[in-house]
């Protein structure tokens, strides 16, 4: 089954080094050769299983939660240093990985340039008084992902992003605490170095939505 070879083998390759792996050494991990490789990135690209680079469609910018290029979040590990894909996916990455007993993820307030970091465990959220602020509606995730991913941030407080939004002209999207954007980050990606892994559809997507706690149009659900 070479796409999910490959599939499985960026993931493995993002999770054990924190790179991208290149096409040949996807080629060499699944005994396929450059070209089946190269058709499979481009599957799994259609299928949103990665994001590739349009100007270069070898380099895989994102597989969720792993990013190939920063992205305003680092994830640093016992052996291992990440770039986080945004808030949700900085700290989705101690749930995927077995094994992992914390990671320090790290970045900046957007608004003051504040540096903040959380030791992040599976076990329970992160103390601190900091919020996450979501630009992009759940619906519209995949219009840009990379906008979306890079737009996930997190700030001091909801003066922050108060003060970001002024200067950005940008509408507020959905503010979250510490708490919730773990337990978001806790199950989304259960799996997904599974073989024969799927991601969600909508509505199962807005029903986990829900289950952590999310309320409104904004995650695909109805108004409170």
């Amino acid at each position: 089954m070479t796409t999910e070879d490959v599939r499985l083998a960026v993931y493995r390759g993002f999770a054990s080094t924190g790179h991208a792996p290149a096409t040949a050494a996807l080629a060499a991990a699944t005994g396929q050769s450059p070209d089946d490789v190269r058709t499979a990135l481009r599957q799994l690209h259609d299928n949103r299983d990665l994001v590739l680079d349009p100007a270069d469609p070898e380099r895989i910018v994102m597989a969720h939660p792993f990013s190939g290029i920063p992205l305003h979040f680092s994830v640093m590990g016992p052996d291992t240093l990440w770039w986080g894909g945004c808030a949700w996916d900085s700290f989705a990455i101690p749930h995927l990985l077995d094994g992992l007993p914390d990671v320090l993820a790290a970045t900046r307030c957007p608004a003051c340039a504040t540096p903040h970091a959380w030791t992040v465990t599976a076990e329970a959220p992160p103390k601190g008084n900091q919020v996450a602020h979501f630009l992009t509606p759940a619906s519209r995730v995949w219009d840009d992902v990379v906008h979306t991913c890079r737009n996930q941030r997190l700030f001091c407080s909801v003066d922050c992003v108060e003060d970001w939004l002024g200067r950005t002209g940008e509408q507020r999207g959905y503010v979250m605490d510490l708490p919730t954007l773990w337990r978001l980050a806790r199950g989304w990606y259960a799996g997904r170095l599974n073989r024969g892994y799927r991601r969600r559809d909508p509505a199962s997507a807005a029903a986990y939505f829900a289950s952590v706690g999310l309320r409104g149009p904004f995650w695909g659900l109805p108004e409170d």
